[in-house]
């Protein structure tokens, strides 16, 4: 129940208190202030830039064999480092969640370094290990293998960013919902891979694509350590955000505001699958309960 007193428009709260509204609607404000500030407003000027010239020209910018490269390198590399995070962190998950063994805690603990540590070291540690004066430097020479500043060096620094996302995510979800009903499906004479198809995965489907959905962002978007293992090498290492660099310090602004503006849509793109699947989990928890 709301009331009007004196300028004030009050509610009544717990225990039949009147409460003033004035300070969430100033909160609502701020926050929604610092959005459209910081968010919503350097969005929409880039994309006013990226599309200034018109769209002849913009299509143009990005058919450029540098641009385009570095769109295709960036989903090249997504679409290896995601499913192969995928099939970590759902094992990884399973492992922690339905069993228990010597280790689990730091296993556990090891899952969050890349949250600890710096992306730019990250790629560094891969440098120090498979680069040139690396400890595995002379043997891959020797064996005319390359693994920094080429495609696989590429694969391996992403990896190591975005490892536990699909992890993180699963973990909580298995170890909420118990082990009951896999004990019950292994009682009943199923397998382990029957109990884990049958059983464990339609349970997690929903929290498995979240995890995928944010693993897939950050696989697009990261530059601290791809900067460091592509040698920035135009048209042959290079991803989006390593390529929108190049153009920005070149005084390319145009062009590194339409290649942005590809990478700003991918990830438009993924909060709208992320929300989708938000609604969808909130959906089916309501409708359980």
């Amino acid at each position: 129940m709301s009331l009007v007193a004196g300028n004030y428009l009050l509610v009544r709260g717990r225990g039949g208190r009147a409460v003033s509204v004035w300070p969430r609607r100033v909160f609502i404000a701020l926050t929604l202030g610092f959005v459209g500030v910081f968010l919503v407003v350097p969005l929409v000027s880039l994309f006013v830039g990226a599309f200034a010239k018109g769209w002849g020209w913009y299509w143009k910018t990005l058919g450029e064999e540098n641009s385009l490269h570095a769109v295709k390198m960036t989903l090249l590399v997504a679409a290896i480092a995601v499913p192969l995070n995928t099939v970590f962190g759902v094992a990884a998950a399973w492992a922690i969640a339905k069993f228990e063994f010597r280790g689990k805690a730091l296993l556990t603990t090891i899952i969050d370094l890349p949250f600890a540590i710096s992306p730019v070291i990250s790629g560094l540690i891969f440098v120090m290990l498979f680069g040139r004066q690396g400890w595995f430097g002379p043997w891959l020479e020797a064996h005319d293998f390359r693994i920094i500043f080429a495609l696989p060096g590429v694969v391996l620094a992403t990896c190591f960013v975005t490892f536990p996302f699909v992890a993180r995510e699963l973990i909580p979800l298995m170890q909420e919902q118990g082990t009951l009903e896999e004990q019950a499906a292994i009682s009943l004479g199923a397998s382990g891979w029957q109990t884990f198809w049958r059983v464990t995965a339609p349970n997690i489907k929903w929290g498995l694509l979240y995890g995928i959905i944010l693993c897939n962002a950050r696989a697009m978007g990261e530059f601290g350590a791809i900067s460091v293992v592509t040698g920035n090498q135009p048209g042959e290492t290079n991803t989006m955000p390593r390529e929108i660099e190049n153009l920005y310090q070149g005084f390319n602004i145009p062009g590194a505001l339409a290649l942005s503006s590809v990478l700003a849509m991918l990830g438009v793109v993924t909060l709208v699958a992320k929300s989708f699947l938000e609604w969808k989990i909130r959906r089916d928890s309501e409708g359980e309960s």
